[in-house]
């Protein structure tokens, strides 16, 4: 594991998009390049703390937004307030309040499925793509109807979008006992205990779920082709996407495409392993910049 955990003095943001308020993480010069950065679940912007010091010192506008439902400024109650297109309109808005007709998009996890629903189709907006562990939603939704061990992998995603709060009741019973190993292990204890803190908040963790619930299946996700240069990072020893779906990702992707394996690397990439991600991103970043 990974343990380059040192805090940084990021700046932190306020994000007006129309009637929500979102906190976000940046680092770099204000008039350096845009790199955005989406968080999975269940994780908010510091969960790419390891990462955002590097992006700024190589003179990147790094941007790390606790997205919709994670931020209590923007915490809408219905769950059709939290499908995809709203939440790819969510990631360009962020984007344009800073200035950046075109940017450069990171993403893991839940934040993967937005990257490549916004990369398919908004490409003009794009300089290059980067997605952590989520394999393209196509992908994904074939090796789960080919691949029973990929089927079974996504049964927690089931259980998440029963609409009687029993997973908000099963995740925070026993002090969170349940939330807490669904990181099993990976991410640092500090950013664990301050995500379970704000997930446990009124609201948090159903708003953070209705992700899950929005879609009309289990991984009915909007996502064409990809055009943009693409880097597509995965770990071997991921729990929920499993090798099928990622190695078949580059067949949605005609533009140029980077896919690498990380052996031993779980789920929890931007945490896990900031150290092996980062250097491989800023390659990416350099080459499409």
């Amino acid at each position: 594991m990974d343990t380059e955990t040192t805090p940084a003095p990021f700046e932190r943001l306020e994000l007006r998009v129309g009637p929500h308020t979102y906190d976000a993480l940046a680092a770099g010069p204000a008039d350096g390049d845009l790199v955005l950065l989406l968080h999975g679940w269940p994780e908010f912007a510091d969960s790419w703390s390891a990462v955002l010091p590097a992006l700024g010192a190589a003179g990147y506008r790094a941007v790390a937004v606790d997205q919709r439902g994670y931020s209590p400024g923007a915490r809408p109650s219905g769950i059709a307030d939290y499908a995809v297109p709203e939440l790819v309109a969510d990631a360009l808005a962020f984007a344009d309040s800073q200035g950046a007709d075109r940017f450069h998009l990171v993403s893991h996890d839940w934040g993967g499925m937005v990257a490549w629903a916004l990369a398919g189709a908004h490409p003009e907006r794009l300089r290059s793509l980067s997605v952590l562990a989520t394999p393209h939603p196509e992908a994904l939704n074939r090796a789960a109807a080919d691949d029973p061990e990929q089927h079974h992998r996504l049964d927690y995603v089931r259980f998440f979008r029963s609409d009687d709060h029993a997973a908000e009741a099963a995740l925070l019973a026993d002090d969170a006992a349940r939330l807490r190993a669904a990181y099993g292990g990976k991410v640092p204890a500090h950013l664990v205990e301050d995500n379970v803190r704000r997930l446990a908040e009124p609201g948090a963790l159903t708003a953070t779920l209705n992700w899950y619930r929005a879609p009309a299946s289990v991984i009915s996700v909007p996502a064409g082709r990809i055009a943009v240069p693409t880097l597509f990072l995965w770990g071997s020893e991921d729990v929920a996407l499993g090798r099928v779906a990622a190695e078949s990702t580059g067949e949605w992707v005609d533009g140029p495409y980077t896919f690498e394996e990380l052996a031993g690397a779980s789920h929890w990439l931007p945490e896990e392993v900031p150290g092996l991600v980062t250097p491989k991103i800023l390659d990416h970043l350099e080459t499409y910049a």
